[in-house]
């Protein structure tokens, strides 16, 4: 038997990497102009408040959605996404960002080089969020503030599991259920534990914010009525901290 270097990681990048030519497709990926974009911004706004130009990190940056929202916002955006075909679609877009591929929980990034921190849907697939999050604070300067977006995809109830009974099983869902069960937060992200992780990483004034109804309420004109509701009952959430 030959041995292999491959770990989750590569199993990681090539699902994303495989993913990349129709992402924008998905409803819930590409972020609408119009009401959903103003949706996210409400989003930002309230918990970073004004961009002033400051230096902004887009981890898992994908094909360039919330970068493109921060850069309309006024920050002064650094995109890093582990998938280079996502990456060629985000600077495609925005050929004057910059685009870094790298891995989120370890970015070889100087040390206090950016004001904030955002991510979109990157929490769920961290191996180790404990590494990720002690390289986050190092990359912020003191004050400087995270914010990430993203939601127990996971935990069903009887409603949650009614709504979600009808996808159907595709070699991608296949994949994607292989490798939810090799992340740390296999059994689902949820808000609280992954507020305590960040508090333990030497984060403060956290905040929890589970108000992302005008976001999913814009998504719903894209969505069906079985996603929508679904989308609306799952655990979602922004948390926000900041640097000491």
């Amino acid at each position: 038997m030959v041995a292999s270097n491959r770990d989750i990681r590569d199993d990681i990048k090539e699902y994303w990497s495989d993913r990349a030519a129709t992402f924008d497709q998905d409803p819930g990926h590409r972020i609408q102009d119009g009401a959903e974009m103003q949706a996210w911004r409400g989003l930002f706004t309230r918990h970073l408040g004004p961009a002033h130009g400051r230096r902004l990190l887009d981890l898992a940056s994908g094909t360039g959605e919330i970068a493109r929202l921060c850069c309309d916002m006024g920050f002064n955006v650094t995109g890093l996404d582990w998938a280079e075909p996502m990456l060629a679609l985000a600077r495609t877009k925005l050929p004057d960002v910059t685009f870094i591929q790298a891995d989120a929980e370890r970015t070889m990034l100087p040390t206090a080089s950016f004001d904030v921190i955002v991510t979109r849907h990157l929490i769920w697939t961290l191996v180790d969020p404990a590494a990720a999050f002690t390289e986050w604070h190092r990359l912020l300067v003191p004050g400087g503030q995270l914010v990430v977006v993203d939601g127990d995809f996971v935990s069903r109830n009887w409603w949650t599991r009614w709504l979600s009974q009808a996808k159907a099983v595709t070699p991608s869902t296949t994949r994607h259920q292989s490798i939810l069960r090799r992340v740390h937060f296999s059994d689902g992200a949820r808000s609280d534990a992954v507020a305590d992780l960040i508090r333990d990483t030497g984060f403060e004034k956290i905040e929890i914010d589970t108000n992302l109804s005008a976001i999913h309420l814009a998504q719903a004109r894209q969505l069906g009525w079985r996603k929508a509701l679904l989308r609306q009952s799952e655990h979602r959430y922004a948390i926000a901290a900041r640097k000491p």
